[in-house]
C-alpha cells in the first residue's frame, strides 16, 4: 500500500488515538481502543500498512534551549508561530511521540497542527468546537473541498484531527504545504 498516515495522537490508554489513511480515493480511519496501549496500536498499523510517511498531531522535539542553544525553554519557534501549546506543557505526550518516532526510525515522521490548518488554511475556526460530540458537517465539507478524496462519516473530533493531519500530509506531498518553525529545532507541516 502506498499511503501516508495522519494521526491524532491521544492519551496512551484513553482510546482517543485515530489513524487516517487512504486506499485509492477513499479515506479510512482506525481507532485505538480504551484501556489498550495506543503506541502499540500505532506500531501494529505501521507494520501492517507500511505508510510512506507519518503526519502526527504531537510535538516531535523540544526547545533548543535544552541543548544550550537559545533561552526559551518553553516554546519552539514553530509553537510561537502557530500559537501551539508548549511541548513542555504536554510533557508525557511529547516524550511518547519522540519515543514513537525513534522506535520506528525507518519511517519519516512530520509534526502537524490541525488547529492551525482550521484557522489559517480553511478559515473555519467558528465550526471547530471540540466540545461537540461529532464534528460539524460544514467543517468536514470545507476540508472535503480541499481534495478529491472521500471522507468517511466522522464519529469524533479525534477522527477529524486525524483527517486534517492526513490532508496536511497530502499538501506536503503535493508541495502545497506551509512549513513553520526552524529545521534545527522542529517544524510543523500544514
Amino acid at each position: 500500500m502506498n499511503t501516508h498516515f495522519g494521526i491524532d495522537y491521544g492519551s496512551k490508554l484513553a482510546g482517543t488515538t485515530a489513524i487516517c489513511y487512504n486506499i485509492g480515493q477513499d479515506l479510512f480511519i482506525i481507532n485505538s481502543e480504551k484501556k489498550k496501549d495506543s503506541d502499540k496500536f500505532i506500531g501494529e498499523a505501521i507494520q501492517e500498512l507500511s505508510p510512506t510517511a507519518i503526519y502526527l498531531d504531537a510535538p516531535l522535539s523540544i526547545p533548543l534551549a535544552f541543548y544550550g542553544k537559545g533561552e526559551n525553554f518553553h516554546y519552539r519557534k514553530c509553537d510561537r508561530e502557530t500559537s501551539a501549546m508548549s511541548p513542555m506543557f504536554l510533557g508525557g505526550l511529547t516524550a511518547r511521540a519522540m519515543s514513537l518516532k525513534k522506535r520506528h526510525s525507518e519511517y519519516i515522521f512530520h509534526e502537524c497542527y490541525p488547529s492551525y490548518f482550521i484557522r489559517e488554511v480553511i478559515h473555519a475556526k467558528e465550526f471547530y468546537n471540540k466540545k461537540e460530540t461529532i464534528p460539524n458537517e460544514q467543517i468536514v465539507g470545507m476540508i472535503q473541498d480541499q481534495m478529491k478524496f472521500r471522507i468517511p462519516v466522522l464519529e469524533s473530533y479525534h477522527q477529524l484531527d486525524a483527517v486534517i493531519c492526513w490532508v496536511s500530509g497530502l499538501r506536503h506531498v503535493n508541495g502545497e504545504h506551509v512549513t513553520l518553525g526552524d529545521e534545527d529545532e522542529g517544524v510543523i507541516i500544514v
